[in-house]
């Protein structure tokens, strides 16, 4: 007798959802319009469809995405509705099994404008984690996430976090499938197309391909790429700035450390009042942020030269070996501010705003040259830079010069291991001094300022984040008055 051949398990592909961010609501205005509302927090969407609203009403659960595809008028609003909270980043994305409606992954975006898309993959592909991908606890949660990803993943199935382990090492997805893993291929294109994943060529994945095939990616420590993207704005959704999360847990330090105990050697004796301090001394003591400007009176194109030429410009150029066997020949500069290993990976971006004799617009200072070159920039990038200023130093208008300060990262990470971008904010904080002292000397007023959008920063200039990006800025000009904090 023949036993009965038992039929294959139907796969049931899971469904990918859109759905709002939960400290969101849809509410109709009295326009007729409608609007994403969170407290006294409104994003305008624009008018639609009673039929549109009332679909648009399954984002509170999870509204599918691939009918939205559609061609219908109706399937069309929807779908730029869901765009439009898309881009303002009010949606999180839920990939499900249609069999149990359980969350297998939550997609959370990091960007505005994210949007899911899988990237093709076939049986004879294979891939493997992405060097800069890593799994942590985030409260109960399990996240998945990336400085290169454009969204992090909240890994709800205990299986697939069991899966991302194996994928340390180069998997053929053919085997995936024999070994029966829970991770599909919808979820593997999701975190393919999210740089969370790489695929390997025909090679063995040394080399470059190993290195995300891309040689700037290759000059970047895992640790280094995660403070860039993570203490900046731009490439997360955490909060930035000064939110006093601590407060009501943890008492604020003391402005001056307690004394420790032994015995005190008093050199007041050795710096008395009565001594006159030199041009130096009285500039330190001189020198404040200033976050209001003249705009009567703005700072002159004269002035700004003046200003690079004392802080930024380069003096001298050379050539020397590398200090290693085979070694090639490296060109070194050397500029008014010291740098580690006299690299000087850093590039200035003028922001002007109010500078008389100079058009408003982005420039690149061009320090070999001592010169200026201008850069395309819209009018609405120029005053969204100007504002997020403006709003970062709490000032009553935007700053007649933003200087962007951006590191040429391979400059310094080609020979510096494990402590390449700590050296690049070590010398941001020199150069910033060297701006104030600069500044104050010039009797000019200036404030360094805390955040900076790296994302925003790739956009305008077209620089990819890794290879050269935001890593200060300072704020130039004709002080209104005298004094300050800082």
């Amino acid at each position: 007798m023949r036993v009965p051949r038992k039929k294959p398990t139907r796969t049931i592909a899971p469904i990918i959802a859109a759905r709002l961010n939960g400290r969101f609501s849809l509410q109709m205005q009295a326009d007729g319009s409608i609007a994403a509302v969170s407290g006294e927090y409104s994003v305008s969407l624009g008018q639609f469809s009673a039929a549109a609203i009332d679909r648009a009403g399954h984002l509170a659960t999870g509204l599918p995405l691939a009918p939205l595809a559609g061609k219908s008028v109706l399937a069309q609003q929807v779908h730029a509705l869901v765009r439009r909270l898309a881009q303002h980043g009010l949606l999180d994305y839920r990939l499900f099994s249609p069999r149990d409606a359980q969350d297998l992954v939550v997609i959370e975006p990091q960007v505005a404008e994210y949007w899911p898309r899988r990237a093709k993959l076939s049986s004879g592909d294979t891939i493997v984690l992405s060097r800069f991908a890593y799994l942590h606890r985030r409260g109960n949660e399990m996240v998945l996430e990336s400085p290169r990803a454009d969204a992090l993943f909240r890994i709800c199935d205990p299986a697939i976090a069991a899966t991302l382990a194996a994928l340390s090492q180069p998997q053929k997805i053919s085997k995936l499938r024999k070994q029966g893993t829970s991770l599909n291929l919808d979820l593997l294109g999701l975190l393919l197309d999210s740089e969370m994943l790489i695929k390997l060529g025909t090679r063995d994945g040394d080399g470059l391909e190993a290195n995300e095939s891309d040689r700037n990616l290759a000059l970047w420590d895992f640790h280094d790429l995660v403070f860039h993207t993570r203490s900046t704005e731009g490439r997360h959704t955490n909060p930035v700035g000064g939110t006093y999360a601590h407060a009501g847990t943890v008492p604020p330090l003391p402005a001056v450390r307690p004394p420790w105990p032994g015995k005190k050697i008093s050199l007041g004796k050795f710096t008395t009042p009565e001594q006159p301090a030199s041009p130096f001394a009285k500039l330190l003591r001189a020198r404040h942020s200033t976050r209001d400007f003249d705009d009567q009176h703005p700072i002159t194109l004269a002035e700004l030269a003046q200003f690079l030429d004392t802080s930024a410009r380069v003096l001298s150029e050379w050539k020397s070996g590398a200090d290693v066997d085979g070694g090639p020949e490296v060109t070194y500069s050397s500029r008014p501010y010291p740098a580690a290993g006299s690299a000087y990976e850093l590039e200035l971006y003028l922001t002007v705003s109010n500078c008389e004799g100079l058009a408003r617009g982005l420039y690149h200072y061009d320090a070999g040259s001592h010169a200026l070159v201008a850069i395309d920039a819209s009018a609405q990038q120029l005053q969204a830079l100007s504002m997020a200023a403006e709003f970062a130093m709490d000032a009553s208008g935007p700053p007649q010069i933003l200087i962007t300060i951006a590191a040429r990262f391979g400059r310094i990470s080609w020979k510096y291991s494990s402590i390449a971008y700590s050296l690049v904010l070590k010398d941001v904080g020199c150069l910033i001094q060297t701006f104030y002292l600069a500044a104050t000397d010039m009797g000019l007023g200036g404030c360094a300022i805390g955040t900076g959008n790296i994302d925003f920063f790739a956009k305008m200039t077209g620089l990819e984040v890794h290879v050269e990006g935001p890593v200060g800025q300072f704020a130039l000009g004709r002080g209104r008055k005298v004094g300050g904090s800082g």
